[in-house]
């Protein structure tokens, strides 16, 4: 069997049109270590299996952080500039550091304020959806995830919540016709983008200087410390991002295709309606299912080996939970929707140190989504073709319209 050499993971049409699955079950089989020719010019090494993605998340000696977890993800050369200052772009012992800084915005008063805050919104966006007889998931449901979140978060209204998304939209679907003008050099869009989320937030901070007391995101961050010494403004506006794209853009994407799964399988949603003590288990198939969170990017910071395939220090190395998440060798039959699978220990959260620090809040808002729709004894079909993000980091779409079956 021809290698695959033909691979290349940074198109996003591949991703677009849904073909991702079988370039990565030929990967796995072929080129488990892939070195990934860019249209660019340049290269990195893609991890495919489960075993070796867990292992690479969890070896932070030999695969650093610190140039940040996206290919391309900062506009500016010479490696990202919120390394060491946003938890995702950290190493230890600075990632324990912020980590310990950014628990108050995750703790569990502050999940519970998110899980109520996102029921109202869903339960109200179900009774709409049944007044109209459908609605398109993608941009009328499935965002009012994250849309309560932030509001719990940051403490802001409806509409500026929802100003956010559009903006956190925006960046992550630089690469998108529907959400983006893809005119002029992707780089320079990228940045734009990045520059509104932190002239929204830095205008934010300075609103919130004056009320260090308050208890949302930024009031904690404002008072949490670092080494003994206060968080500078980048720090913050960093972190801010990182809570508004990382923790919020997933959910929205992780429902849509949720929904999808359970319209492609009917038989699972009636067993889940029957049975909705199941939600639990279903989630996690969900999140497993969609991997909406496709890779994330390592350097190595020494020479190492796997699979016998050598990488030298400052190799740039991707962990595609995408790809490990449908492994034979850890799920059976991985290609099946399997809403009772057990054990079921994807990664679509991450591992190790870097596990999301956002899971609890992720796996509420999903939780509240989901449960609003089998309580409302509503059935719905598809009403139209769905239309998939064009991006090979965050999978998701940005059309899924639905009617309701009478």
């Amino acid at each position: 069997m021809p290698a695959p050499t033909s691979v290349d993971l940074t198109d996003v049409a591949l991703f677009a049109a849904g073909r991702h699955h079988e370039a990565f079950r030929r990967l796995r089989a072929e080129a488990p270590v892939y070195r990934n020719p860019s249209a660019d010019g340049s290269w990195f090494w893609a991890l495919t299996r489960y075993e070796d993605v867990l292992a690479a998340y969890r070896d932070h000696d030999t695969f650093s952080s610190a140039h940040g977890a996206i290919l391309g993800g900062s506009f500016r050369t010479g490696g990202d500039t919120a390394s060491g200052d946003m938890l995702v772009a950290s190493d230890p012992p600075r990632h324990r550091l912020l980590r310990r800084a950014l628990h108050p915005p995750f703790g569990p008063a502050m999940v519970q304020r998110v899980t109520d805050q996102v029921r109202r919104l869903v339960r109200d966006g179900v009774e709409r959806m049944r007044a109209a007889g459908g609605c398109d998931i993608a941009l009328d449901f499935a965002p009012l995830l994250p849309i309560g979140a932030l509001m719990a978060l940051f403490g802001v209204e409806h509409d500026d919540a929802r100003h956010i998304v559009g903006l956190t939209r925006r960046m992550v679907g630089y690469r998108d016709p529907v959400l983006s003008d893809l005119s002029g050099d992707e780089r320079i869009r990228l940045a734009y983008a990045q520059s509104e989320i932190f002239e929204y937030f830095a205008e934010l901070l300075e609103d919130r200087r004056d009320q260090p007391e308050r208890d949302d995101a930024i009031g904690m961050l404002l008072r949490a410390e670092l080494n003994g010494r206060p968080l500078d403004d980048e720090q913050i506006l960093y972190n801010c991002m990182n809570i508004a794209v990382g923790g919020n853009e997933t959910s929205s994407y992780t429902t849509c295709a949720g929904i999808l799964a359970l319209l492609e399988h009917p038989e699972t949603w009636r067993r889940l309606r029957a049975e909705p003590g199941l939600l639990p288990s279903a989630l996690e198939e969900i999140l497993r299912w969609s991997s909406t969170n496709a890779y994330v990017q390592r350097v190595a910071v020494r020479d190492t080996r796997i699979r016998g395939v050598d990488i030298a220090r400052g190799d740039v190395v991707t962990l595609w939970n995408v790809s490990a998440n449908r492994d034979a060798d850890q799920f059976p039959d991985p290609d099946r929707f399997d809403i009772t699978r057990s054990p079921n220990r994807h990664l679509s959260f991450g591992s190790g140190i870097h596990r999301c620090i956002g899971a609890p809040a992720g796996t509420a808002e999903l939780t509240e989504a989901f449960s609003a729709l089998l309580d409302s004894g509503l059935e719905f079909r598809t009403a139209g073709d769905p239309v998939r993000l064009h991006s090979n980091f965050i999978l998701g779409f940005t059309s899924l319209p639905v009617e309701i079956v009478a």
